[in-house]
């Protein structure tokens, strides 16, 4: 009896931890950087690549960071709702170019809408390994002070844009 009892208790304790998995929503991962500064980096600007940019360049502003490439099929589904989000101008929107050929990208950009005010190019993709990006879309929202106060994990939706961003952002402001 003994030998029986043992694989099923395993088997049971298994299937308790396969259900509490499933409710888990893969999308938010969550990010050790929230509430920290943002991780420095200083890199070339896609359209200037003589000019760089870094995080320090945005203090006092809301800024947001969209990692994106034009490789990937996710940013294409995303990168309307950042059009009218940049629309918008409530805040600053930077796009890191991760892993891409420059002139891919601004190819891509030409074509599709440019709604950064700046994109830098992370060709070796060192600044998303220290931002702890996991692929790409990746977005994150960083405060006046510099610290990071939201991050987003895959396309931005026009709901999220709604019920995250904006609200996010316009407390942001007020801060």
């Amino acid at each position: 009896m003994f030998k029986y009892s043992v694989p099923l208790v395993i088997f049971i304790v298994l299937a308790i931890f396969l259900a509490l998995g499933l409710t888990l929503n893969p999308r938010e991962i969550p990010s050790p950087l929230i509430d920290k500064p943002a991780p420095t980096f200083s890199l070339p600007r896609l359209q200037n690549p003589e000019q760089s940019l870094s995080p320090s360049d945005l203090k006092g502003q809301v800024w947001l960071l969209n990692v994106w490439a034009s490789w990937c099929v996710s940013c294409r589904a995303e990168h309307p709702v950042l059009n009218r989000l940049a629309q918008q101008k409530l805040a600053v929107i930077i796009g890191l170019n991760y892993k891409d050929e420059s002139d891919s990208a601004k190819n891509w950009l030409s074509h599709w809408g440019n709604p950064y005010d700046a994109s830098v190019v992370d060709a070796e993709g060192r600044a998303g390994i220290d931002w702890g990006v996991y692929g790409v879309p990746e977005t994150f929202v960083m405060d006046k002070q510099g610290r990071v106060r939201y991050k987003h994990t895959g396309p931005i939706t026009d709901d999220d844009s709604v019920e995250i961003f904006i609200p996010l952002i316009q407390k942001l402001q007020q801060e």
